[in-house]
């Protein structure tokens, strides 16, 4: 199995609860990822003895991230805190975070009820209110972002064809907005250099009209 560089551009990062979807879900989603050739970053990829904390490394070298909510994903401090990180940073526009519910309803994510918010509410007896707290609004925030649900009588064959469609789709579109920012950035150079360095205001009033 190929094994991702972490720098590379477009990376997807996994958040998932390993010991309910490692070897069946994730690992089509996986073998689907490579046939299409999207980078991608799980966490069976980090170096054993590492710090776990080194996780929150690659979700920040990362552009896209699936947030991929199962009936178990709350038992796990590991998930909700990597999920506070993406939206710490999708709150700063530098991640695109996918919310992917796996046969749990976004309504129980959103709100802590079923068998999601059981798990959820367990975790919690044994955490502090601070952790509870952002557990809860990262919870509320990625999980009303517009993403993809699978029932219990849908096709997963099907469902992860559509995450790879969305996840191309995603990627052109950061390509469109790099594309932009990189072409900004040009334009101020090429009107920099017009202007001349007696004129301290010229520069200011150049940008003002971009």
């Amino acid at each position: 199995m190929t094994i991702f560089s972490p720098t590379q551009t477009h990376q997807v990062f996994l958040n998932y609860r390993g010991e309910q979807l490692r070897y069946n879900f994730v690992s089509h989603l996986i073998d689907a990822f490579e046939r299409h050739g999207i980078k991608f970053f799980v966490d069976k990829y980090e170096q054993r003895g590492k710090d776990l904390k080194n996780l929150f490394v690659r979700i920040e070298e990362s552009r896209i991230a699936l947030a991929i909510f199962s009936t178990r994903y709350a038992e796990s401090n590991w998930c909700m805190d990597e999920l506070v990180k993406m939206k710490k940073l999708a709150d700063k526009e530098k991640l695109q975070v996918i919310p992917i519910f796996y046969k749990v309803r976004a309504r129980d994510v959103r709100r802590q009820t079923g068998e999601f918010g059981d798990n959820f509410w367990t975790l919690a007896k044994a955490s502090s209110g601070d952790q509870i707290k952002k557990w809860k609004e990262a919870l509320e925030c990625i999980s009303d972002k517009m993403g993809l649900s699978l029932n219990d009588k849908s096709s997963e064959a099907d469902f992860v064809k559509e995450i790879v469609e969305e996840i191309h789709r995603v990627v052109a579109a950061i390509g469109l907005e790099d594309g932009e920012n990189i072409f900004g950035k040009k334009r101020r150079m090429v009107e920099d250099r017009n202007c001349p360095y007696d004129l301290p205001d010229c520069k200011r009033s150049k940008i003002k009209k971009l």
